[in-house]
């Protein structure tokens, strides 16, 4: 595809206008100023519009869409016991499939091309991000509540979904190694899940610091943060996406940073629990990749990504009480390249040659896009992920001009509201 006359956010995340941008394969061929020699294909009229990186969700639930609206009101650890865990414990593999396809469309929708996805059922996730040419690197989260390591069906299941899964799809499907949280796995299953990683050579995905009452609980029971247990577990050996990271510490966050690890801050879902906020500027500071993820829309309600970058970069500004902080170039880095590196997805999340063609394509032509005094800027604080008119993975369009190629959304609609109702009979 040529994308020809359209607005570009370039490889360090500045704004270019009247672009050349051409795809081959699932690669971006050629960028330019000017029109390139060659067949690329369909050509798209970019006027009025703006073409970058699609996004890279740093941590999610997908299937958790079967649950949005479902727990409102309650604190992390009500939410968790009192609704949550009793329906998830309903769950079934036709519902995972289903519930997961409905998140990815509205991903695709929202420009989201990828998802670092914890949850269970792997077989039926895969499913579904397979046929909805979406990418994700899915985790099977894991937590014995102290029962012995041997007996847990969390490791034969991850290793299963490695051995299945890891690399599939020309790469567009990912298998992590996830412990849950420290408070739902003790030490010796923290140690087990951190050998998985190193002798498979995936990565690590956890919960970390979500609430005040995790760490002090976890001072409790071990004597130190839950980033210092993930830690001496030998969890940071690999690489590794920690969530949420609201209550880190300043020796936390070395420890972060000597082991390379990638931070995923969620603030909607933080807020709206009231679980914290993260303190974002002092982790970027200290050289940290942060990420941005939505959680799952069970605690989100919404897979909107443009709202979750403005929360993000209104996040970092009000606990700094700097005004001045969070650039528009690095709140967008996080929202993309960030996101592809903490991954491992070294050829994502920047509009360069050679790298995959995961891209969204903005309409800027509403009055909310007026006038164009600085479209960085715009894009992190007055556009919608309702604006987007173009989302491309791996070369391939997904969605455009409100249709989808990959996705029946009717029958998801039929058969994701048919799960739930049958769930909610067995309650």
């Amino acid at each position: 595809m040529l994308f020809e006359k359209i607005g570009l956010i370039d490889e360090i995340f500045q704004y270019r206008s009247e672009m050349y941008v051409g795809t081959k394969d699932d690669k971006i061929a050629y960028i330019g100023s000017r029109a390139p020699e060659g067949d690329y294909g369909e050509t798209y009229d970019g006027q009025g519009k703006v073409l970058m990186p699609g996004f890279y969700n740093g941590h999610g639930h997908s299937p958790m869409s079967i649950l949005r609206g479902y727990g409102e009101g309650l604190p992390l650890d009500k939410w968790l016991n009192e609704r949550i865990f009793p329906f998830e414990a309903k769950l079934y593999g036709d519902a995972i499939y289903w519930a997961t396809l409905l998140s990815m469309a509205e991903s695709v929708r929202f420009g989201i091309v990828s998802t670092s996805d914890m949850y269970y059922f792997m077989d039926d996730m895969a499913r579904a991000i397979a046929e909805a040419g979406t990418k994700s690197n899915i985790s099977r989260a894991i937590v014995n509540f102290g029962t012995p390591v041997q007996e847990n069906v969390g490791i034969t299941e991850t290793i299963d979904a490695i051995k299945a899964y890891h690399g599939s799809e020309n790469g567009r499907i990912r298998v992590d190694a996830c412990a849950h949280a420290e408070y739902t796995n003790d030490f010796p299953m923290l140690q087990a899940i951190a050998e998985l990683a190193r002798e498979y050579g995936v990565h690590n995905h956890i919960h970390l610091s979500e609430t005040q009452n995790e760490n002090e609980g976890c001072m409790l029971r071990h004597g130190m943060t839950p980033a210092q247990l993930f830690d001496q577990a030998g969890m940071f050996d690999q690489p590794t996406t920690a969530a949420h990271c609201t209550w880190l510490t300043e020796n936390d966050r070395e420890i972060l940073r000597s082991k390379g690890v990638s931070v995923a801050c969620c603030p909607a879902s933080n807020m709206k629990l009231t679980s914290g906020m993260c303190n974002i500027v002092p982790i970027l500071e200290a050289g940290i990749n942060i990420t941005i993820g939505t959680d799952g829309v069970a605690s989100n309600n919404s897979l909107n990504y443009f709202e979750e970058m403005k929360l993000f970069a209104l996040t970092g500004k009000l606990t700094s009480l700097d005004p001045t902080t969070m650039s528009p170039a690095q709140v967008l880095r996080s929202a993309t390249r960030a996101g592809a590196l903490a991954q491992g997805r070294e050829d994502c999340g920047l509009v360069k040659e050679g790298f995959k063609a995961d891209l969204i394509v903005m309409d800027a032509s509403g009055p909310n896009m007026w006038p164009y005094e600085d479209m960085p800027t715009h894009l992190v604080y007055s556009a919608d992920g309702k604006d987007i008119c173009l989302t491309m993975a791996d070369g391939k369009v997904l969605y455009k001009d409100g249709e989808y190629t990959t996705l029946d959304l009717e029958r998801i609609y039929f058969e994701a509201k048919k799960a739930k109702e049958e769930i909610l009979k067995m309650l």
